[in-house]
């Protein structure tokens, strides 16, 4: 086992000890084991995948930072993680919609282009992460 640590901009969402995760990387998704090589990683909007020591898989939306793993620690620095049942469902449906529409106006000088695909993205994985728990 190693310790984990997540921790967003406004609190410590978790540490405990872990088995395994599975993380969003930047270039396809990555798995941690016990000794791991230290790995920095930026994470991309999508699904973290945690197994504890009891063998219980939880899924969580990461909606992208940095993974850091050294000597059995990995921390993950994101700008927000969820639960399943805390995602608001409408919410990310409306962002999904607000999104859409700027890209669709994309040659408008005033619309950014990548903050609109990067909010998409956020929005279609808190909406398939929330869906699955139901």
């Amino acid at each position: 086992m190693f310790k984990l640590a997540a921790v967003t901009p406004e609190k410590v969402v978790f540490e405990q000890d872990v088995v395994s995760i599975i993380a969003p990387g930047a270039i396809g998704y990555l798995g941690v084991l016990t000794d791991h090589a230290p790995l920095i990683t930026p994470l991309l909007p999508g699904r973290l995948q945690v197994k504890d020591a009891d063998g219980k898989e939880a899924q969580y939306f990461v909606a992208g930072g940095f993974l850091e793993v050294s000597k059995n620690l990995a921390t993950i620095l994101a700008d927000a993680i969820e639960k399943p049942q805390e995602i608001d469902i409408v919410r990310a449906q409306s962002a999904e919609k607000r999104a859409r529409e700027r890209l669709e106006h994309r040659v408008d000088p005033a619309i950014d282009a990548a903050r609109a695909e990067a909010a998409l993205k956020r929005a279609i994985w808190r909406q398939t992460i929330a869906r699955e728990r139901q």
